[in-house]
């Protein structure tokens, strides 16, 4: 019997060389980028790991009511109490300068709002949230009734206490927007969904590390009035923004953006019958003059005050700063 045998099949083509080349870039791009993720991510747990722990100072004072624990600072013993509530990246100690001229003539509190600083982390960040912190404050601290106090709000802290305003109509007797209109700060949001931990937590933690960034910042923020930041200076901006709750309120304020009011807040505030003011720093480069203008029509407030400074106004200009709020006691007061 005779057997056949069937002709091998030709090899298949293994397409051009260019193409092959490419295929062949792709595949060592691929495995070089997950080596890369693969480091970057080892490196940022490892960083993380390394510089956690940085602790509160002793001594804080604390007020606790209402499922709150609010880190608080005091200046002044008698006259018409004021409330200074702090913007983004921002503490009580930011009023440091302001507090012991307002404390001249008034009881003046300072606050840390909560996860920012040293005042228990409680989410959400938003301004109702945060406006029910205020509001927990100012009955622990007896400032309601007759001693309702001045609300002052610094940048997004102006959507703070406006929005407390708002929740409770008797728990201000004045209300100060200053260097900040309440209005959404345009951002990317999607920026919450990329950067994501513990990429988040790393890079945060190297730009806090560096004391020249902290003192580049504050000096563009403050302007040229301001004295240089002291290694003491540039701790005490620091060691809040150190703390575990930040790191929340970072990742909540990139997905949903700063504190603010909507404009149907905003309007609403306009309709309440508590004096209100708007001041703002003569060159502050977030806010100029018509965007001020603009805030005090909002809100019902007569024209806007400048005042010398960018926009940490209560830093470069507290004295001047100290008068215009005055006025909201003493309206006559040129």
């Amino acid at each position: 019997m005779r057997s056949t045998v069937e002709p091998a099949s030709p090899p298949e083509p293994e397409g051009p060389p260019r193409s092959r080349g490419l295929h062949r870039w792709a595949r060592r791009g691929a495995i070089a980028l997950t080596a890369l993720v693969v480091v970057v991510t080892a490196f940022s747990f490892i960083y993380n790991w390394a510089t956690d722990g940085a602790g509160p100072p002793a001594g804080l004072r604390f007020a606790r009511a209402g499922g709150f624990d609010t880190r608080y600072l005091e200046w002044g013993t008698s006259g018409p109490p004021v409330v200074l509530v702090p913007g983004a990246f921002e503490t009580a100690d930011t009023f440091a300068d302001l507090g012991p001229v307002l404390g001249a003539s008034h009881r003046v509190f300072a606050i840390d709002l909560t996860g920012t600083g040293y005042s228990a982390p409680s989410p959400p960040f938003d301004a109702s949230h945060l406006a029910a912190q205020v509001l927990a404050f100012l009955r622990a601290m007896h400032l309601t009734g007759a001693d309702a106090p001045v609300l002052v709000g610094h940048s997004s802290g102006a959507a703070v206490v406006g929005m407390t305003v708002l929740e409770d109509r008797h728990a201000a007797s004045g209300l100060v927007f200053l260097d900040g209109d309440a209005t959404p700060l345009p951002s990317p949001h999607f920026m919450g969904w990329i950067l994501i931990n513990p990429y988040r937590t790393t890079l945060l933690r190297l730009g806090l590390s560096q004391s020249w960034l902290i003192q580049q910042v504050y000096q563009s923020q403050c302007g040229p009035a301001c004295r240089p930041l002291s290694p003491a200076g540039v701790e005490t901006w620091r060691r809040p923004l150190e703390q575990p709750g930040f790191l929340q309120v970072v990742g909540y304020e990139l997905g949903n953006g700063i504190p603010s009011l909507s404009g149907q807040q905003l309007h609403g505030l306009r309709g309440t019958a508590v004096p209100k003011l708007v001041v703002y720093g003569r060159d502050d480069p977030q806010m100029d003059h018509t965007q001020a203008t603009a805030a005090a029509a909002r809100i019902g407030a007569p024209p806007p005050v400048a005042i010398p400074g960018r926009h940490l106004t209560m830093i470069a200009s507290p004295r001047q700063l100290a008068a215009a709020i005055s006025r909201l006691f003493h309206p006559r007061t040129p």
